[in-house]
């Protein structure tokens, strides 16, 4: 076992028949990031080449194009992995006011401003394989397909909050402006999103529209101080055979 035969890269070997050390590989083998091949994603199935996997139409020039088409389940996929690894930063509409920045993160852009509104798709997607500034790369946690649907579902967010009336179908303008608003104002919030309480908030109310008094924790309660009894003199021990006085 000392010196056992093994093969060596490059060297001649008699046991093939073309005397080659190296071999091809088997046919039909897919290698890692291989293109022109076959993917697949919650969207559907779509042809993977150098775009789809870079997201560069050019070297240093991002595509504004989805390699497949937009359809309501590719942004439905792309909400959900939005919501699962880029919501903690950047925050469900995308303002970058996420948790982990809400605890001393870096402080990631706003989608909204007219720099990334104005960024290609190709942008986001290169951004979310090799990383940018402060933040990761995501190559390995997000598929490809996924990362483009997450692309797709950032120009969504981004609609949202500045889309206009000249966004909205001439023929269905008149009805929201007849329609009342059904927005309400949401409470307040502390940090970490929950809702304060407040006096007439929490507690039930009574025949005569007033808050309940909170009942008190007897675990929050400080307990009070006990009363010291005055001392008591010991009695003395009388030695024995002695008379007691």
């Amino acid at each position: 076992m000392h010196d056992q035969p093994r093969m060596k890269p490059l060297r001649r070997n008699d046991f093939f028949e073309d005397a080659r050390e190296g071999r091809p590989l088997v046919a039909g083998t897919v290698y890692r990031n291989q293109t022109n091949i076959a993917g697949t994603f919650a969207g559907g199935p779509f042809m993977e080449d150098v775009y789809s996997l870079t997201g560069m139409e050019a070297p240093n020039r991002p595509g504004n194009r989805l390699p497949f088409p937009l359809t309501a389940d590719v942004l439905r996929r792309g909400q959900e992995r939005f919501n699962i690894y880029c919501s903690p930063c950047h925050s469900r509409i995308g303002d970058g006011n996420g948790m982990i920045v809400q605890r001393g993160y870096r402080h990631p852009p706003s989608y909204h401003t007219d720099t990334l509104r104005n960024s290609p798709l190709g942008h986001f997607f290169d951004v979310m394989t090799n990383g940018f500034g402060a933040m990761p790369d995501y190559a390995q946690q997000v598929a490809p397909g996924d990362r483009w649907a997450i692309a797709a579902y950032i120009r969504a967010l981004q609609l949202s909050q500045n889309a206009t009336v000249n966004d909205v179908p001439a023929d269905v303008r008149n009805d929201i402006a007849k329609a009342p608003s059904t927005i309400t104002a949401a409470p307040p919030t502390s940090t970490l999103g929950e809702t304060p309480s407040q006096p007439g908030m929490a507690g039930e109310r009574n025949q005569g529209n007033e808050a309940t008094p909170p009942v008190p924790n007897p675990q929050m309660t400080t307990p009070q101080p006990r009363q010291q009894q005055p001392a008591q003199p010991r009695p003395q021990a009388t030695p024995q055979g002695a008379t007691p006085r």
